[in-house]
């Protein structure tokens, strides 16, 4: 079990950059996840959310919904405190890519046309952050310190 939470929460190569890039883009995640599960900031909630991807075809769109809420909810979380963040960071990026394919891609790159500008951001945040992991200011550098 040691040696799959060091391999999950590793910081060989990461310094405090990863916390500047980490931090922001957790809060817009777990913010848009609040959105899809909860109807926070302005959102529809999983039934109003749940509707919207049974009209693009992500069926069944209640639980599609939930997946994507919860992804972006608990995974933005992780990546605020620092806490299996490559894991959380791969399931995020897999989110974002379905977001680009299924809703924004026919529109084009830019956001004024609801295009995929703003989902390749995060895609390419997340994945950054699946190759660096943490850094030194998360609780995965906390995990690694108490496994040695």
């Amino acid at each position: 079990m040691k040696d799959l939470i060091k391999k999950l929460t590793c910081i060989e190569s990461s310094g405090w950059g990863a916390l500047a890039l980490r931090v922001p883009i957790g809060i817009i995640f777990a913010a848009h996840g609040a959105q899809k599960l909860f109807g926070w900031f302005g959102g529809y909630g999983l039934e109003g959310t749940g509707g919207f991807f049974d009209s693009i075809g992500l069926s069944p769109g209640y639980w599609m919904a939930l997946l994507a809420g919860a992804a972006e909810f608990f995974g933005g979380i992780a990546l605020i405190v620092g806490l299996l963040t490559r894991p959380a960071a791969a399931v995020l990026a897999i989110t974002m890519v379905v977001a680009i394919v299924t809703v924004h891609l026919d529109n084009g790159l830019f956001m004024s046309n609801n295009g995929y500008e703003y989902g390749l951001a995060l895609l390419a945040a997340s994945v950054a952050l699946m190759f660096t992991g943490a850094g030194k200011a998360g609780l995965d550098a906390w995990l690694n310190e108490k496994m040695k």
